[in-house]
């Protein structure tokens, strides 16, 4: 090899979902050039000595809200995708609930021009799929989207969610264009009736948010929505899994031959509902937090593949936003797209689960299911260059305060952790080096959406859909 690379990285354990081994890496173009032993390497513009470290696919996180535009102030596409850089976090998925919301083509044009001009990693966006978007579903894609987000249940943004048979017929126009379509699966009326007799009744305290929303929520509404995916070859994800009676659902589905997958975050799987008395609003999230025997059949999903991606829900909001004494006025949601690797790799390192485990959620999974691999979430030759080098024996304490995140404030203050990403490469470009935000690289994220290859979609019972049969002629 007599070409000059751009980048060799030597001394470090590269992991892969299957296996881990000792090797060199050379970087040329922002793809993985070679990988073998460092004698083999061609020569390099630059070096980077990774004696002791681990080296795993960059994290993709599937499930952000960065709040831009509408809402600066809690986080921008700046601030949001340096906290994924600190985070060990390549590529993120942003959510549409923003303000305004994403659900034209001229709404998410105006993001791809926010996102494309501030992010330190790559990016792919979310339009909504509701009531009044279904006709803008082939402009939207058109424009540039990882996917489609529907709200089943209300969260921030207060973004109405569709009936039954507006989302039938949702499902029926998305299914032939293969993109998939992530789910908030509460039921909305179950949660607006627990809540308004929750406040007539005078609970105020943050353990009645789970109350309002006990897990049948969520089991009716990933059981609803596997019936409509079923009928008509829609390809559906069903975010924050957070309790133990939605794994039957969702495996019953795919068991079926549904196309659907499923992510859970570290907030269920690591905290519970005797972490409110400490917390308080902090903790308020949708889905809420819920009963520590639903943390251990979430890990067992993640295992057997019944779940299959960590994500984190990444959700921003001000101190004072989430300190109020009313529980029903507390924004819902935490920062987390920093926190995530330490937390997972943490657990890692206490054997619950092994290095290869959570290149598997965090990295290969979310790349197959979105069609960005083998370009993204592995780490072979031809593949984007992108790398999070991981000390897996640094321990250190959780900051709000330290985090790049401008939301200051979330449970995982004072939490200590035995993991910490040292170096994140995107596209063999440095974003964060020896925990240092790299400056230059403000901007130089690219929307994945350009690279994503879903399979051939299948569409089914075709003869039967809304504009099938509005569109006969009378008999």
């Amino acid at each position: 090899m007599s070409d000059t690379v751009d980048l060799v990285i030597n001394g470090g354990t590269i992991v892969s979902p299957d296996s881990r081994y000792s090797a060199s890496i050379a970087i040329k173009d922002g793809l993985i050039h070679a990988i073998g032993a460092p004698e083999a390497m061609p020569p390099a513009r630059q070096t980077l000595d990774a004696s002791g470290l681990y080296i795993l696919p960059g994290a993709i996180d599937v499930h952000v809200h960065f709040r831009d535009p509408g809402y600066p102030q809690k986080e921008d596409f700046a601030s949001g995708t340096a906290a994924a850089a600190f985070g060990g976090v390549t590529t993120v998925f942003d959510m549409p609930n923003t303000l305004p919301t994403i659900d034209t083509p001229e709404a998410l044009a105006d993001k791809h021009t926010i996102a494309s001009s501030k992010a330190y990693v790559d990016y792919g966006l979310y339009a909504v799929l509701g009531e009044d978007s279904i006709e803008h579903v082939p402009g939207l894609i058109e424009g540039g989207i990882i996917g489609f987000k529907l709200y089943m249940g209300n969260t921030f943004g207060r973004i109405p969610s569709p009936t039954t048979g507006a989302m039938l017929e949702a499902f029926e126009v998305v299914a032939p264009t293969g993109k998939r379509i992530s789910l908030h699966a509460e039921t909305n009326s179950i949660m607006e009736r627990r809540e308004s007799r929750l406040r007539a009744s005078g609970r105020t305290e943050a353990i009645a948010h789970l109350d309002a929303r006990p897990a049948v929520v969520a089991v009716e509404a990933v059981a609803r929505a596997a019936i409509l995916a079923e009928w008509t070859g829609a390809r559906i994800h069903v975010l924050h899994i957070s309790s133990a009676a939605e794994l039957r659902p969702l495996a019953e589905a795919k068991a079926r031959g549904v196309d659907i997958t499923g992510e859970t975050c570290p907030h269920y799987l690591l905290l519970s509902e005797h972490d409110y008395e400490t917390f308080g609003g902090v903790i308020r999230v949708n889905p809420p937090v819920r009963e520590a025997t639903n943390r251990q059949p979430l890990w067992d999903a993640l295992m057997d593949g019944t779940v299959d991606v960590i994500a984190t829900d990444h959700a921003p909001h001000a101190p004072e936003e989430k300190t109020r004494p009313d529980i029903w006025t507390v924004d819902c949601g935490f920062p987390g797209v920093e926190t995530q690797m330490p937390l997972m790799l943490t657990e890692v390192n206490r054997g619950r689960a092994t290095l290869e485990d959570y290149v598997r959620w965090s990295a290969e999974n979310p790349a197959k299911i979105w069609g960005l691999y083998p370009r993204k979430g592995t780490l072979t030759v031809g593949s984007d260059a992108d790398i999070a080098i991981v000390d897996i024996n640094r321990e250190w304490t959780i900051d709000d305060a330290k985090i790049q995140s401008r939301s200051k404030i979330s449970p995982w203050q004072g939490r200590k952790a035995t993991a910490l990403p040292i170096h994140t490469l995107v596209r063999g470009r440095f974003v964060m080096k020896d925990r240092v935000l790299q400056e230059d690289a403000r901007g130089s994220g690219r929307s994945v959406h350009a690279i994503q290859q879903m399979p051939p979609a299948t569409p089914r019972n075709t003869d039967t859909t809304m504009a099938a049969i509005t569109s006969r002629s009378e008999r």
